[in-house]
């Protein structure tokens, strides 16, 4: 059987302009506060490697920046390093939009791989409406959501 390609896609508005939705997106230290103390290290240029990590330094996916337009579009190609499972279905592509509506901005995050019954698909759909609810918090009112529970 051929593979298919999977997606996964959350989409949220959130008060704030394009330029600091893009910070809040890339900057470690602003990353850290509404994921959960995780953080992503690059330097947001094509072909820059690309990595997730825990608080304590440990790498849990890794990759490399496909495309960079600031402020309004990121994609970035990587894999799952920590779970043999998610790492067996390969590399996969996240690409954040930002699109100006008004006073508010539309963020958009595509997840694509080419898999069938994706346990990747699963693990991102259960994890970016934690992490963008908390974004979302964070940019809206100054403080991050707690981690949730489970």
């Amino acid at each position: 059987m051929t593979a298919t390609t999977e997606k996964y896609v959350y989409v949220t508005y959130i008060r704030t302009t394009p330029q600091k939705l893009w910070d809040a997106l890339t900057q470690k230290e602003f990353q850290k506060k509404y994921w959960f103390d995780m953080y992503q290290d690059c330097d947001w240029k094509a072909g820059a490697k690309w990595s997730m990590h825990r608080a304590n330094g440990d790498v849990t996916d890794a990759g490399e920046i496909v495309e960079v337009e600031a402020p309004r579009r990121a994609v970035i190609r990587w894999r799952n390093e920590f779970r043999p499972e998610l790492t067996a279905e390969g590399y996969a592509t996240c690409t954040y939009e930002i699109a100006q509506e008004g006073e508010l901005c539309k963020l958009t995050v595509l997840h694509e791989i080419a898999a069938t019954h994706s346990k990747f698909i699963e693990a991102v759909s259960g994890g970016w409406p934690k992490i963008l609810s908390s974004l979302k918090t964070l940019l809206e009112t100054g403080a991050a959501l707690p981690r949730p529970a489970g």
